[in-house]
């Protein structure tokens, strides 16, 4: 492991930018959610819970978007590991790039927009929990996808500051479900106590 770390600069402002951002957005989309569920300003100020909720996720898009640039600017900063830095490394990292967005992508079209996008939070309630593929493999599959992304995209281009990075997302994403989990459950609760 400390070979690993040899391989990267922790200190690099690329990397301390990249791990920022991979930590912000899930917080800043969590709280700006919970907020809107508490006192509905998104929608006040854009008259529609489907605006707001459109709004709320191109600004989520646009962090996604500069979070993935600040990761790889910050693979570019920093060495690559000459034991990934082959075919099969690279081959290894497609793969699992690809299984990552069929998770993502699936994901996407299963829930639509505004389900991805914490629609719920906004009182756009879907009529039942989503169980076809690809959350009928996995929880979460957006979240484990994206990171999945990451992995393979850091193995693709041997970088241990990407993996270390990738190891970042999986737990900010773990803290960010262990923070929606209970509370999205706790809405479509409330949802069925209310149509009793």
């Amino acid at each position: 492991m400390a070979v690993f770390f040899s391989y990267m600069d922790v200190t690099d402002s690329s990397f301390v930018v990249a791990v920022f951002f991979i930590a912000f957005n899930p917080l800043f989309w969590n709280l700006v959610a919970r907020w809107e569920h508490r006192t509905r300003s998104l929608t006040r100020i854009f008259h529609s819970p489907y605006t707001a909720c459109y709004f709320l996720g191109a600004i989520i898009l646009l962090l996604n978007f500069l979070r993935t640039h600040c990761f790889a600017e910050a693979m570019k900063s920093q060495p690559k590991l000459e034991a990934l830095d082959s075919l099969p490394g690279y081959y290894s990292g497609a793969g699992l790039m690809a299984i990552g967005i069929i998770f993502v992508v699936s994901s996407f079209l299963a829930l639509g927009f505004v389900g991805t996008f914490l629609g719920d939070y906004f009182g756009i309630l879907m009529e039942a929990k989503v169980t076809c593929f690809p959350f009928s493999v996995l929880d979460n599959p957006m979240y484990w996808g994206s990171t999945t992304i990451y992995l393979g995209w850091s193995i693709m281009h041997a970088s241990p500051a990407g993996i270390i990075l990738t190891a970042i997302t999986a737990l900010c994403y773990t803290i960010a479900m262990l923070y929606e989990g209970p509370f999205t459950e706790e809405i479509y609760h409330q949802k069925a106590t209310k149509s009793k």
